[in-house]
């Protein structure tokens, strides 16, 4: 167990090392009985969580908002619309001066090509740990709590059982490419197979492929693209499936969706379910376009566990704040 973690930023998934991770893990289950047995867990009384979002949420917000509540501190929610950001406060006056205002800064920041850097810019001038509530880059808190919901799904070995992340079709916006791009950097790590699937034109980042593929293997694991999304669920223990959008084949946003309506058929349903093993799970960071990119029968059947992932959410962010703002 490694037990300090005071004062550290969480930007990427590889920002804390596997055994880091585990200690994340080790103090989210133990966070998540306390919630259970309604005992008392204040260990960030009277510290306070600037909760920065240049883009709308729900679950981030409501679990980290809960979170720091339940440890005991206070999160403030600040839009980027309301400050004045858009007239001149730079990264480095946000890092400088939130920094000395609270005890951690939580930033939401998906615009491509800017989110990451931004984050980074913050964390450069802040003396308070910075912490990645999704960029264009990384999601490392969906992460965290999906690999929890797997541990609690199929157990801590994982060895020679198949992730599938797939891409799937949604209507609504192009979404970023970061929730892919944290699981196959995450999964390798505790044993997974990956299998990532996509359609022609919804590549991810080739340098984040190419950190995935070290980390399979160094730590002996699989790692193989198709671009067929039955070949991708076949015998998967773990479905994974949700839309991103085609972003390093182009950034405009018509172009973009005229490709994307092009792989209506990058449904999950029943059918495809069935390629996967009869006990695979599956799992969705919510929210999903419902009959477009998952059938109701799918997301509200037996095998779906979104619903848990999304409960984990609260408990792996909330061990992250105590490690780090502690």
């Amino acid at each position: 167990m490694q037990t300090y973690l005071h004062g550290r930023d969480l930007i990427g998934d590889l920002d804390f090392s596997k055994e880091e991770v585990e200690t994340v893990m080790d103090v989210a289950f133990d966070l998540k009985r306390k919630r259970a047995l309604n005992e008392p867990h204040p260990y960030l009384r009277d510290k306070v969580l600037a909760m920065l979002f240049f883009f709308s949420s729900t679950r981030t917000r409501g679990s980290f908002e809960a979170g720091i509540a339940q440890l005991g501190g206070h999160g403030a929610f600040i839009d980027s619309n309301t400050t004045q950001i858009s007239h001149g406060d730079t990264p480095k006056e946000i890092g400088e001066i939130f920094g000395r205002y609270f005890d951690g800064i939580a930033i939401r920041h998906c615009d491509w090509q800017l989110g990451n850097q931004y984050l980074n810019a913050v964390a450069k001038a802040s003396r308070v740990p910075v912490l990645n509530m999704q960029c264009d880059i990384y999601h490392p808190f969906q992460c965290l709590a999906d690999l929890m919901t797997i541990w609690e799904k199929k157990g801590r070995d994982l060895r020679r059982k198949k992730i599938v992340v797939s891409w799937a079709y949604a209507a609504s916006y192009l979404k970023p490419i970061s929730v892919p791009q944290s699981l196959i950097l995450q999964m390798p790590r505790f044993g997974l197979d990956v299998t990532l699937a996509y359609p022609l034109g919804f590549e991810l980042m080739p340098d984040i492929v190419g950190q995935a593929q070290e980390q399979a293997k160094k730590y002996g694991t699989g790692f193989e693209i198709t671009t067929s999304m039955e070949e991708g669920f076949k015998d998967a223990d773990i479905v994974y499936a949700k839309s991103w959008g085609p972003l390093l084949t182009t950034a405009d946003k018509t172009e973009g969706k005229k490709l994307q309506d092009s792989f209506k058929g990058w449904i999950t349903d029943e059918r495809k379910m069935s390629l996967a093993k009869p006990d695979a799970i599956y799992m969705h960071p919510l929210p999903a376009d419902r009959n477009i990119e998952v059938t109701d029968g799918v997301i509200d059947g037996p095998q779906s566990v979104v619903y848990d992932e999304a409960e984990n959410r609260l408990h792996a962010q909330k061990a992250v704040m105590a490690l780090t703002m502690g």
